[in-house]
């Protein structure tokens, strides 16, 4: 498949920057967005906007991204939805973090009207998708990922196939609890290095230098200095991957008891009011809960 028309449905912070690499790269994108006025910057960059859902329809591969099971059950089976429509596209891309279940029935409703469907999650926050770095894991037809592939790559560093069904959800899930989990070790042991008096940019300088160190802690130490938790990737969208992890743990017989402590750490974050902040604010609780009021630090 080459020389497509695209649609892309969801223009949130993430939607709109995954949107954005495929209009760079010169491809034919229609958007479309509940307030339309978040879509407005993509018609800035060179993409047309549809009115309702269905002018989607007419393109040859939609892309999703929305927040929730829901969310994307409405914009696909509902009544106004891709489906509703009198033409459909030849494949919808779902790169929403759902459900095994929400996304295997919803495949199920669009390939019985004779339309291909992938899960295609992706790793990495609105910035990182900006500079070309992230990575799309993706599930369903090898056939299909095939054909589709030249576009799915024009968004991310690489994409990974790594199955027929729904493998990609969890893939996705184990992602982002691996990465829950991590700043949460993260948090504990900065917290504990500081309250015995080791200055936090010391240690965070220290890691940052040792096996240990990753790419991810290296950019996310300034926030952790400055304390800055403008969200790339909220508390609260961290606790629905968790929901979601345990959900396949349980199901699956898996022990994740590291996970189960976190989701109460994250659920700790919540209620004290970091919503909707960063999930990075899990440091700042590390604090709370430690006696301590952690102040910026310079780098």
């Amino acid at each position: 498949m080459t020389g497509l028309t695209l649609g892309w449905l969801g223009t949130g912070r993430m939607g709109t920057a995954m949107a954005r690499r495929l209009i760079d790269a010169g491809h034919d994108v229609t958007v479309w967005n509940r307030t339309r006025s978040k879509a407005e910057p993509l018609a800035a960059a060179g993409a047309k906007v549809a009115d309702e859902i269905v002018g989607l329809a007419e393109t040859d591969i939609v892309f999703i991204m929305v927040s929730t099971p829901k969310d994307l059950a409405e914009v696909v089976t509902g009544e106004k939805g891709l489906l509703s429509a009198a033409s459909r596209p030849k494949v919808i891309v779902d790169c929403s973090s759902v459900s095994i279940e929400a996304s295997a029935a919803v495949r199920a409703a669009v390939e019985s009207k004779g339309v291909g469907f992938l899960a295609s999650p992706i790793s990495g926050n609105p910035h990182v998708v900006a500079e070309g770095n992230s990575i799309l894991m993706v599930s369903g037809p090898k056939k299909i990922y095939d054909e589709v592939r030249p576009y799915l790559d024009a968004i991310p560093k690489t994409s990974v196939w790594v199955g027929e069904g729904e493998q990609a959800r969890v893939v996705k899930i184990c992602h982002n609890l691996y990465l829950g989990l991590l700043v949460q070790s993260l948090s504990e042991v900065t917290v504990l290095a500081e309250k015995s008096g080791v200055p936090r940019e010391a240690f965070l300088d220290f890691l940052n230098s040792t096996v240990l160190a990753t790419d991810w802690v290296k950019k996310r130490t300034p926030d952790m200095l400055s304390m800055d938790w403008t969200p790339t990737f909220t508390t609260e969208l961290l606790r629905k991957d968790f929901d979601l992890g345990l959900a396949v743990a349980r199901q699956e017989e898996v022990p994740v008891p590291l996970t189960a402590g976190t989701m109460q750490m994250i659920q700790n974050a919540i209620g004290r009011g970091h919503r909707d902040d960063d999930f990075l604010s899990l440091f700042e609780v590390q604090g709370d809960s430690a006696g301590m009021k952690l102040a910026p630090r310079n780098a």
